[in-house]
């Protein structure tokens, strides 16, 4: 796993690994694990793994149940479309704000997402996808300058991510590299109105996997 870096915090490493490890199902949806087995598991302490594991409840991706374990969050395919109808408004406000308030160190993660998004897509790596889309909303979140819609988009982000792991992710690299490579460029050249439309693009080539997924 490479979804955080050794310089983290106890909590936020342990935060960004579990996240990592639910998103690409290698913790299982509806599966149960226990907090003992996650401390093992990432090698870090207690109180980082207790307070990354309340994150994610709090996220909606683990169900914390006494005396029965830790439930990982089920995967629905009709959640999808209800995980991306709360997505779209708020994916619309920060693209506009990001083009609006990009910074250099904003824009420099930008630069750098975009293209580990093109090398995943050349190599057809689908974690280093997953990982380069994180980076992405990252970028974006800083660049927007708006912790109230980044601290909403969030956990929205991550459950989407899920879902197109599972559902999408064997066929959509180099459509879904396209759409986010094409809000990239808005932004940077501060374009609101055209950032808000490739964010609405993105989130309408999303709903149309969800829809495909909610009928098979």
């Amino acid at each position: 796993m490479e979804a955080s870096t050794t310089t983290e915090p106890a909590a936020a490493k342990a935060y960004h690994t579990l996240e990592h490890m639910i998103v690409t199902l290698e913790l299982a949806p509806a599966s149960f694990v226990t907090e003992g087995t996650l401390i093992e598991r990432l090698g870090l302490g207690r109180t980082p793994v207790r307070e990354a594991i309340q994150r994610l409840a709090w996220e909606g991706l683990l169900d914390v149940r006494p005396r029965a374990g830790i439930a990982i969050a089920p995967l629905h395919p009709g959640d999808w479309l209800r995980v991306l109808d709360a997505r779209r408004g708020v994916e619309v406000v920060l693209a506009r704000s990001a083009a609006r308030f990009v910074s250099r160190e904003a824009a420099d993660l930008f630069h750098e997402a975009a293209l580990a998004m093109q090398k995943a897509v050349i190599a057809g790596n689908v974690l280093a996808f997953i990982q380069a889309d994180k980076a992405l909303d990252d970028a974006l979140a800083l660049a927007a300058d708006n912790p109230f819609a980044a601290r909403l988009a969030a956990p929205l982000q991550t459950h989407s991510r899920r879902f197109w792991f599972r559902y999408k992710a064997d066929t959509g690299l180099a459509e879904s590299a396209e759409h986010h490579v094409a809000l990239i460029r808005s932004i940077l050249d501060g374009d609101e109105e055209a950032a808000a439309e490739d964010a609405k693009r993105l989130m309408a080539l999303l709903r149309g996997h969800a829809e495909a997924a909610a009928t098979r």
